[in-house]
């Protein structure tokens, strides 16, 4: 029978996606974005200046934040102020490389455009979730940029999104939730561009190890789920905000 899915889907079914636009009124982009029980909310803002290296250059950057809120998983996780854990570094780090892949910051000026990732739940896939949702924000963000004249050509050239896909009994599962996840002996983060083409794969053996064949069966899936993704995301960008 293999592993049966907690919430009935099939193995190669990616969870229901809800990306709701303009959720907050002060970001230059904002996305709630919901994968199953996990719900991310993805802000856009705008500040002068870039980081020292990049001084003098006219070349712009793009930087991401991620906080999990306390509350997001049970039982309650303290919140991190001063000291970041490794796993936040990691995590937001790999947004930031994801959505940077998206532009051409010498388009931006001298400018920094930070998007900020905060999970408001987490049933897993927040990282991909994040990358997902922070494409759609980004996209309105530039948008606004447009609108008010602080920009005079868009700097986006890729479509981004994300997904996981682990190996549950042998066999390939798309996007993961929490109990699928600490199941599976082999779990990815896929990053891809619209027209297929690999940004950043993160993958390791749990349990043991995998040989070719299975990376390439998960790298297929995980494909598959992430043109499904790209589809969602033109679909939600081409829907006027009522």
């Amino acid at each position: 029978m293999g592993w049966q899915r907690p919430d009935g889907r099939q193995p190669q079914e990616l969870r229901s996606h809800r990306f709701q636009r303009h959720f907050t009124q002060f970001a230059l982009g904002s996305v709630l974005a919901q994968a199953g029980q996990t719900q991310v909310l993805c802000t856009v803002s705008l500040q002068e200046g870039v980081p020292k290296f990049l001084e003098g250059t006219g070349q712009g950057w793009l930087t991401a934040e991620y906080r999990m809120l306390p509350s997001a998983t049970r039982p309650r996780q303290e919140r991190e102020f001063l000291k970041l854990s490794g796993r936040t570094q990691e995590i937001q780090r790999l947004i930031g490389r994801s959505l940077r892949s998206a532009l051409d910051l010498s388009l931006l000026g001298e400018r920094t455009l930070i998007v900020d990732a905060d999970v408001l739940q987490a049933d897993a896939g927040t990282r991909s979730l994040a990358i997902t949702g922070g494409y759609i924000a980004l996209v309105d963000a530039v948008s606004t940029l447009l609108q008010q004249g602080v920009l005079s050509e868009s700097p986006l050239c890729h479509q981004v999104a994300a997904v996981s896909v682990g190996l549950i009994d042998g066999e390939p599962y798309l996007d993961l939730s929490y109990a699928e996840d600490v199941t599976a002996s082999v779990d990815f983060n896929v990053v891809m561009t619209a027209n297929g083409q690999f940004i950043e794969v993160q993958g390791t053996a749990e349990i043991g190890s995998f040989d070719r064949p299975t990376l390439d069966r998960l790298l297929d899936v995980a494909s598959q789920g992430i043109q499904e993704l790209i589809e969602i995301q033109q679909h939600v960008l081409a829907a006027s905000h009522e």
